[in-house]
């Protein structure tokens, strides 16, 4: 067994609370995998001489934190000298994920209105989230919905259908 599976049946074991596991293993993995990014992008692992007068070099990290729906990850974002590593696991800028915006999405679909989603997701995540910001998150995705709706569609769609068995 790895030290996930370990630490699984020990919370569950235990009658704990699986998201602070999956959380604590999900930060691991994504710092690991912004410093396996910034790797690749430089060309050499980190310590290599390799990487000796090159003036393409590592120059620190910045702390991040980012919600998720385990809680919130404290990310360590690394940096490269020149200022041209841009990471492609999180977003630019960005402080969440977006699995609270699909929720106020899929409510606003069903016909409650802005007030009372702003209102439930206060009651539910502790984040306040004004009338206002309900009905921008809604507007911007309804723009993309649309376009997604009224593109061209090819004339011929392949599919495999597989079975097993």
């Amino acid at each position: 067994m790895n030290e996930l599976t370990t630490e699984i049946i020990a919370a569950l074991a235990q009658k704990q609370d699986l998201d602070e596991v999956f959380r604590h293993h999900l930060e691991i993995a994504i710092n690991q995998l912004l410093q396996t990014e910034l790797a690749e992008f430089l060309g050499y692992e980190r310590y290599s001489y390799a990487g000796i007068n090159t003036g393409h070099n590592r120059n620190g990290s910045y702390e991040r934190s980012f919600d998720t729906k385990y809680g919130q990850l404290n990310l360590t974002i690394p940096r490269d000298r020149n200022g041209r590593f841009e990471n492609h696991t999180l977003p630019a800028y960005g402080r969440h994920s977006d699995n609270l915006e699909t929720t106020v999405i899929q409510l606003y679909t069903k016909g409650i209105t802005t007030a009372e989603i702003a209102e439930l997701i206060e009651k539910m995540y502790g984040a306040h989230y004004s009338k206002a910001t309900v009905s921008n998150m809604t507007k911007a995705v309804n723009e993309q919905v649309q376009a997604f709706q009224q593109r061209r569609l090819a004339s011929q769609y392949a599919a495999i259908f597989l079975e097993t068995v």
